[in-house]
């Protein structure tokens, strides 16, 4: 397996290592995009659960950034700054687009997210690791809570028919097999996602 050694010394699997630095990035993204969504809100019980979810992000962030660290996975400057950037505007954005369309799209992120978890879970076992698995798999199944929230939410919307049909996600659709009702055990998450994250390369 060729490898990129200045995404890491230690951890000999580039795909994990873009991973890992995506998710790191992302999250801060995410935060800064909710910062801005609670701001525009006006509902005291739906602003102080999206502060929780915001919150939840920046948790994540930082359990990312510990697993980052023991191997030595640099931070991507350009990830940092690209979603950075992403983040300030969708957050400035929630204050001119209404109510339903930041739910919506924050319910459809969160779906995406889920699985990058688990194909993490898959990476590191494609490693012989497995000490991640439950910290991994909790942060999943935190996404997916996420998920359900924000479908929850939205499922009375009109416009929610309309758009579940063009962007592929919505009350009867997700982006992800997992259910919270039937969970699988954490030495079984591996089966999560089926067909994403199956090559190293």
């Amino acid at each position: 397996m060729s490898v990129d050694r200045s995404l890491s010394p230690a951890l000999e699997h580039p795909a994990l290592c873009r991973l890992l630095q995506q998710a790191y990035s992302a999250e801060r993204a995410a935060c800064f995009a909710y910062i801005g969504h609670a701001g525009s809100l006006r509902d005291a019980e739906e602003i102080a659960r999206i502060q929780e979810i915001e919150q939840d992000e920046w948790d994540h962030r930082k359990h990312v950034h510990e697993i980052m660290g023991e191997y030595g996975v640099p931070i991507s400057r350009w990830l940092e700054m690209k979603f950075f950037l992403i983040g300030k505007v969708i957050g400035f954005s929630c204050y001119l687009i209404g109510r339903f369309m930041p739910y919506f799209f924050a319910g459809k992120l969160e779906s995406g997210n889920v699985c990058e978890y688990f194909v993490m879970i898959r990476y590191f076992h494609e490693l012989g690791i497995t000490k991640h698995d439950p910290t991994l798999f909790e942060m999943g199944v935190k996404e997916k809570e996420h998920e359900v929230y924000f479908q929850t939410v939205i499922e009375d919307e009109k416009w929610l028919p309309w758009f579940e049909r063009i962007f592929r996600w919505g009350a009867d659709t997700s982006q992800n097999d997992v259910e919270l009702e039937n969970l699988k055990e954490v030495f079984e998450s591996e089966g999560y996602c089926p067909g994403r994250g199956r090559s190293s390369a």
